[in-house]
């Protein structure tokens, strides 16, 4: 039986680990071959590790069992020109281009907007904003090209629907992946090109799963664990989880970019176990 993205080609950032990754996954899983991205180095100022070449290679044979092709590129989303010769690549060994999940973005650290360091605001935008134009910027013309149509979603946050203190840099740059999708949405629509946004609530990945984050969340603990910080995020949602998983983001991603969700754009979609209601 065929998969819901059949022999489609979707394009992903971010796709060494975590929600990325999963999305790779996902969408082999459903019949899409992958072009995947991810930078496999560390970012200054990010306190919890990037990935690595070793985890995009996972990655690959991973979409790899699923019987489907993967071409797999190191590149820095701030860096146009490279993720261009990835898509590009990508795009002359496997034929075509349907889909895009802009899903790279880093959590770095946070201050009050008054007391924030210049460069940990520009990192964060560059990448979780300019990044996904750039991403999407890469990917346009060959969607466009194929004349068939195609999706994109932009990775946004609960945070791009909200405000919260100390993470103003985060929130700025995940309303403004907001206003970007409304506005190619807008753009694209004539040719059939759907583009939407996912707001994920925690997502149990290593961005959230660490050190920091614990001791963030539990500041009265010596050496707090995930085991503390739950009933912390718990709080967050009105379900009772302290977390989501990165399948339940892949989940959304599938419905926006598959035949299920073919008059749906230009919307913000959360997967957030309630957060918005708090």
């Amino acid at each position: 039986m065929p998969g819901r993205v059949q022999d489609k080609v979707a394009f992903i950032t971010g796709a060494a680990r975590g929600q990325g990754r999963s999305h790779a996954v996902h969408l082999a899983r459903e019949g899409a071959d992958i072009i995947a991205v991810d930078i496999c180095r560390q970012v200054e100022g990010v306190l919890f590790p990037m990935p690595t070449p070793d985890d995009l290679a996972e990655t690959v044979a991973l979409v790899e069992k699923e019987g489907r092709r993967i071409v797999a590129a190191q590149a820095d989303v701030r860096d146009h020109e490279a993720l261009k010769a990835a898509v590009d690549e990508g795009v002359a060994q496997l034929g075509r281009l349907d889909i895009v999940v802009a899903n790279a973005g880093i959590g770095a650290t946070g201050d009050l907007m008054q007391s924030m360091k210049e460069e940990v605001w520009q990192d964060t935008i560059d990448i979780n904003l300019t990044g996904v134009w750039h991403s999407a910027k890469a990917a346009i013309p060959h969607i466009i090209e194929g004349g068939r149509g195609g999706a994109i979603v932009l990775t946004s946050s609960v945070g791009g629907l909200r405000g919260s203190q100390h993470i103003g840099h985060y929130i700025a740059a995940k309303h403004g992946v907001v206003g970007l999708m409304r506005t190619l949405a807008l753009e694209l629509g004539q040719h059939s090109i759907r583009v939407n946004t996912v707001h994920p609530t925690q997502v149990n990945t290593p961005m959230l799963m660490n050190d920091w984050t614990y001791r963030a969340f539990r500041p009265d603990l010596e050496n707090p664990t995930a085991e503390d910080f739950a009933p912390i995020s718990q709080e967050k949602h009105v379900l009772p989880v302290p977390w989501v998983e990165p399948e339940d983001i892949s989940r959304a991603v599938l419905y926006l970019v598959s035949e299920d969700g073919r008059y749906v754009t230009g919307a913000t979609l959360p997967v957030d176990a309630g957060s918005l209601l708090r």
